[in-house]
């Protein structure tokens, strides 16, 4: 028998295809999800798989929660707002709960960097990543301790900035490198293959203004990261099948009855 066996990859640039276009049909539709974790990380586990065990367990900040998906200048009136509030509540109460350290000490990012980890259909596109960023205290008090947190965003080519995750509380040290912070996230849904800028902005707790900026203008390492969500991201289906050409076919039918003139040839005899 005349047949070929051909073996088909399914690649990522035909499912990318096809999703590209479902995604064109519903984008009014589609809110960008993703999942992250952040720790320092002297205490975060160090393998890849730990990690995404952590996120399994979906323990999401409140802070992201309630802000995620929203514009840098949105995020950064909000905070304003909630931290009036809490003053406010704060003097009813007679307790005095806010930070006054931020009046003779300053902060700065002195480091941030990317780390591309998962690409399953080899295209160049990552659902998951990390961002690690060390934040000192510029102050002439040796080892000053303050409690930050920060906000993470993404910009898709140069659009706005969309936080995509905020921080617990966190204590830094003066301009100590031990307690540098990674962030690893691994995007959903809603991220088309493209290139994603990073911006970090830091808080100190007790204080609504952000307190240090550091952004894919202060390093390459969070410029133009070629990232996707998961459903851009299939795996590859490899796919066996037969196909038999019309010339195989017709030696078989002549095959056939040669067979059958053969056998009654043979019986007459």
């Amino acid at each position: 028998m005349f047949n070929q066996k051909f073996t088909l990859n399914f690649s990522a640039a035909l499912l990318l295809t096809v999703s590209q276009l479902s995604f064109a049909q519903t984008q009014s539709n589609v809110v960008s999800e993703s999942h992250s974790i952040g720790g320092l990380k002297i205490n975060l586990p160090k393998s890849e798989e730990s990690k995404v065990a952590l996120l399994a367990q979906g323990n999401i900040p409140e802070r992201t929660l309630a802000l995620k998906g929203m514009n840098r200048t949105e995020v950064t009136r909000l905070r304003q707002q909630q931290q009036k509030k809490q003053r406010l509540a704060s003097s009813i109460l007679n307790q005095n709960i806010e930070y006054n350290t931020a009046l003779h000490h300053s902060f700065s990012i002195y480091t941030g960097y990317s780390q591309l980890i998962t690409d399953i259909d080899e295209d160049g596109y990552y659902q998951s990543f990390s961002v690690s960023f060390d934040a000192d205290i510029l102050s002439p008090v040796a080892n000053e301790q303050a409690l930050v947190y920060a906000d993470l965003y993404l910009s898709q080519n140069g659009g706005p900035w969309e936080l995509y995750f905020s921080t617990d509380d966190f204590v830094i040290t003066g301009e100590d490198s031990d307690d540098e912070f990674e962030v690893f996230t691994e995007l959903d849904t809603g991220y088309i293959p493209d290139h994603y800028d990073v911006l970090i902005d830091l808080y100190e707790v007790g204080y609504s203004d952000v307190v240090a900026t550091y952004s894919s203008n202060d390093s390459n390492a969070l410029y133009a990261l070629p990232l996707e969500s998961s459903d851009y991201d299939p795996e590859y289906i490899e796919v066996e099948y037969y196909h038999e050409h019309g010339g195989a076919s017709l030696w078989l039918l002549f095959s056939s009855l040669f067979i059958v003139l053969y056998r009654r040839r043979t019986d007459k005899n």
